[in-house]
């Protein structure tokens, strides 16, 4: 015979989920307008969205117009190989994702975080697979103060809790003030950013041999995934991959841009 208490809290529960969906009812992650199931995009929003897809380079991860085979590296990734070992990213920075990422960062949207890493936990499927360790890119004391929360560490967290993996936060310092990367060109972003993330004496025995999971908002040029991921070989790391939630792709891509991140 069914516990006619447990019904009533069956019924008081779902009670409460309706009245909080009329309160405050599940919003499209790009333009806020109400959607039937949270965490998900309107069908305006959706069509915007440019997913990276296989086929891609192996090494940097930019998808190829056509299938080059199994393993293919792109002549970018021959011409000048990164600091990590492999690159991934869920989708194209243009368009809904894109606001998405401002959203984060600037509004305060941390909510968006957890919906965000569904779709880099897609792209990157292999490289969890293989990590030991979540480590975000940091941000500078002063700009973490300023800004209150570092928009790689919650994608950072929420992978980790997604995958099961350990996530460090900590590992890894920004020990001096950087420029903001917008409006920077390419090489401007490399000495930007160059010998500016290290990792003290005493997190370097959590990385030793460990195969690290660099998470960050937004590929552009890979300046600064490559300088963290300096850092963490120097200290030691058996290897280093990054997943970020967008990428500028290379035809999206302009040194002159204002806003490219």
């Amino acid at each position: 015979m069914a516990d006619p208490t447990l019904d009533i809290k069956r019924r008081m529960a779902a009670l409460a989920g309706s009245a909080a969906r009329i309160l405050f009812p599940p919003l499209c992650g790009g333009c806020r307008t109400i959607v039937s199931i949270p965490g998900s995009l309107c069908g305006t929003c959706w069509r915007e969205l440019r997913m990276i897809e296989r086929p891609w380079c192996e090494i940097l991860g930019t998808p190829f117009p056509v299938d080059m085979g199994e393993d293919a590296v792109s002549p970018a990734a021959i011409a000048n190989p990164p600091a990590f070992d492999r690159a991934r990213s869920a989708v194209a920075y243009t368009g809904v994702a894109r606001r998405m990422v401002q959203a984060l960062k600037f509004n305060d949207r941390t909510d968006l975080a957890p919906w965000m890493a569904v779709w880099m936990l897609r792209a990157g499927t292999e490289l969890t697979a293989q990590a030991d360790i979540v480590v975000p890119v940091p941000l500078h004391r002063r700009r973490f103060l300023w800004r209150r929360f570092n928009q790689s560490a919650e994608l950072g967290r929420a992978v980790a809790r997604a995958s099961g993996l350990r996530f460090e936060p900590d590992l890894v310092k920004r020990r001096r003030h950087t420029l903001q990367q917008v409006g920077l060109g390419r090489t401007e972003r490399d000495e930007n950013v160059r010998g500016a993330f290290v990792v003290d004496k005493a997190s370097r025995e959590a990385i030793r041999g460990r195969r690290i999971l660099l998470v960050d908002d937004v590929y552009t040029t890979g300046a600064t995934v490559s300088s963290v991921a300096r850092s963490l070989k120097r200290a030691g790391a058996g290897g280093v991959d990054v997943l970020t939630f967008a990428r500028v792709l290379p035809e999206d891509f302009l040194d002159t841009a204002t806003d490219p991140i």
